[in-house]
């Protein structure tokens, strides 16, 4: 096919690489080597690369020729011969882990900078041209979290918004928002923008040793959203797992009978709204869009009824049997939710606050607090993506993976949020990855532009490709054959030729 011509420019992603070293194997896919791989794309050719992840853990476990750093789903342990004492020892260092910087989960931009992220405190900085992999950085030296999320913000001045869980610090557990400059110029030198990292809030746990587990977090123009999801971390069985040989993965509860919470953060203010909203139990791992209408706030997010998702990346799970074997017990559901932050404060107890046209509702109840109901949008997607250039604004379009009852994805999907009409793409055998927007330079429209998704195909006589799609039609532009293992990856973004910094730099 042909690719346009304004595609020039660096597709980046991330992932689970490697799950067997030596004689030992991780226990969970996500769990993996972190694997980068890149397709650059200049003057209509595409040039393939992908190089492992050199963090400490991969050094450290390479030159063991076994795991020795423990993942979320894999404890590892030290090896046996050393003494009594030693063992002792590392039993009491582990109580709030030293996590791994096996950072396989996606790509953030800081300033002019690329870093490698997971849910750990730790970042590696990495050359998006030549995949390699450079400094590490620890958020906790910066600011009180010990684990942080894989799905930044970016605001219009270049500032990233993220958020991480501050556990047990000065006898409290706290949600803490924070904010890294792009990187400041001061007297010549570049200095790093993490020394300006700044907490914007912090949000109380409502339950210091219980926390909430989350993968992503919203944002309109004026908000920050933050859903407290009854799927929580146990401390306690967190600080014990490295004794009584279990994973970390197995501190994980999903408590179905307990409330879903939802914060909204007046940026400007830096305060919590102090309206209690809340909805039913729901495991969330993506949100995908949100902004403000006439008073009331409209959030996207993915949900499921159980967290039977993540049990099923369980390598023993991944068989050849996979798609007979495995079926969610809880289908991917788009939920749209509408908040009204502004309402008739002496509105009748159970009535309906929601005064857009939706049949998402937020009813008043007795205490004062509000019940919200969401409105389906669809079912049976996963990894959606946006063009960022709508995040926070009212959008028409999700970009997302269509997975219906199997976890892994079969086929590609353009979603009107407003007509509710899904375009499709997909191929016998074939496996995309999580598509991501291009915005053409002259775009008009939400949809000018091209999608790119890497498709892995479990047919050994075809080759994994990246595909590009024309974003407003979803017909088929081009595709470039890869001739190696590609691997299936996680999460990544596309770098404009004009963001790398050349080489000489």
């Amino acid at each position: 096919g042909q690719l346009p011509t304004w595609l020039q420019g660096i597709l980046l992603r991330n992932g689970p690489g490697m799950h067997t070293i030596g004689d030992t194997k991780y226990n969970h896919w996500f769990d993996g080597l972190a694997l980068l791989h890149s397709f650059t794309f200049k003057n209509g050719e595409v040039y393939y690369r992908s190089k492992y992840l050199r963090s400490d853990t991969y050094n450290c476990n390479i030159e063991a020729n076994r795991i020795v750093v423990s993942e979320f789903g894999t404890m590892a342990y030290p090896d046996p011969c050393k003494n009594i004492f030693a063992k002792a020892f590392s039993y009491l260092s582990h109580t709030i882990p030293e996590f791994t910087d096996n950072c396989l989960i996606n790509i953030m931009k800081t300033g002019d900078d690329f870093y490698a992220t997971s849910e750990t405190n730790f970042i590696r900085k990495i050359n998006p041209q030549t995949l390699e992999t450079l400094e590490k950085v620890d958020y906790s030296k910066y600011v009180a979290v010990n684990v942080a999320t894989s799905h930044p913000h970016y605001d219009s001045a270049g500032n990233i918004l993220n958020m991480g869980t501050s556990i047990v610090d000065k006898g409290k557990t706290k949600y803490i928002l924070f904010k890294i400059p792009p990187s400041v110029q001061e007297k010549e030198k570049k200095k790093s923008c993490f020394k300006h990292l700044e907490v914007v809030c912090s949000i109380p746990s409502r339950s210091l040793l219980h926390p909430s587990y989350y993968h992503s977090f919203g944002i309109t123009e004026n908000y920050i959203i933050f859903i407290e999801q009854p799927f929580k971390l146990d401390i306690v069985k967190m600080a014990t797992a490295y004794i009584r040989g279990v994973n970390w993965a197995s501190c994980l509860a999903y408590h179905k009978e307990e409330k879903t919470w939802f914060h909204f953060v007046d940026k400007k203010t830096k305060k919590e709204v102090s309206t209690k909203f809340y909805t039913d139990a729901m495991v969330l791992f993506h949100h995908i869009n949100a902004y403000e209408e006439d008073g009331h706030i409209i959030f996207d997010i993915i949900a499921y009824t159980d967290n039977s998702l993540y049990d099923m990346f369980y390598l023993k799970n991944l068989t050849k049997d996979f798609e007979e074997n495995n079926k969610l017990t809880s289908v991917p559901t788009c939920k749209r939710f509408v908040v009204p932050l502004q309402y008739d404060k002496d509105a009748e107890v159970g009535s309906n606050l929601v005064t857009l046209p939706t049949t998402a509702t937020a009813v008043k109840e007795k205490d004062g607090g509000i019940y919200c109901q969401p409105e389906i949008l669809c079912d049976g997607i996963e990894l959606p993506r946006i063009n960022y250039d709508y995040n926070s604004k009212k959008y028409k379009y999700i970009f997302a993976t269509e997975v219906q009852w199997s976890p892994v994805p079969t086929e590609i999907v353009k979603f009107n949020t407003q007509t509710k009409e899904k375009l499709h793409w997909g191929e016998d055998h074939c496996w995309p990855s999580e598509p991501i927007f291009v915005p053409s330079p002259d775009a008009r429209e939400e949809d000018d532009g091209i999608v790119l998704t890497c498709v892995v195909t479990s047919d050994p006589k075809e080759a994994p490709f990246l595909l590009v799609l024309d974003a407003k039609t979803f017909k088929e532009l081009g595709r470039a054959t890869v001739d190696v293992e590609m691997h299936l990856d996680l999460h990544g973004m596309f770098i404009p030729e004009k963001d790398l910094k050349t080489e000489t730099e």
